[in-house]
């Protein structure tokens, strides 16, 4: 059976993983790209970080983008959201300490769901080059809607 998530359920999942699927419009195309997030509940906003690039550029032209986290036990037995927000660029005078609050909050979850202990934000998201600042960013939170799917059990 299918039905629709709540706004509580929704914000449940975004709030209990830490990889997702961002999408964005570069040149008039669709793209999505997985990304290691962080959801600052207090702020209402997904937080994350990467290298200048293609995506950057992207979201820099067009700051509409949306995010999809799916828990997938299998065909039958699945939940699935779809936020949509804008992005923002954290200025490089706030970055460091953004960029700081992300990476104790996925290694917070990380700890708790799958119980192993990371040292280093490179255990769990890309590579940092040393000594470039990645760009960090957040998604301010618009829009969030959810579906799931659970067997039907008959009696």
């Amino acid at each position: 059976m299918r039905q629709d998530l709540n706004t509580k359920q929704c914000l449940h999942i975004l709030s209990g993983n830490y990889i997702g699927n961002l999408s964005y419009i570069y040149q008039d195309k669709p793209f999505i790209a997985p990304i290691t997030y962080f959801f600052d509940a207090e702020n209402n906003v997904i937080m994350g970080y990467s290298a200048q690039g293609h995506k950057i550029n992207a979201m820099r032209r067009n700051r509409q983008v949306s995010i999809s986290v799916s828990e997938i036990d299998s065909v039958d037995e699945w939940k699935s959201i779809l936020v949509h927000g804008t992005f923002e660029e954290i200025p490089t005078t706030l970055a460091k300490a953004k960029l700081h609050i992300f990476s104790l909050g996925v290694k917070d979850l990380i700890i708790n769901t799958e119980h192993r202990e990371l040292n280093f934000i490179n255990d769990f998201s890309i590579k940092i080059e040393k000594d470039v600042m990645p760009i960090v960013f957040q998604i301010k939170v618009e829009e969030i809607t959810g579906k799931m799917r659970k067997p039907e059990f008959s009696s």
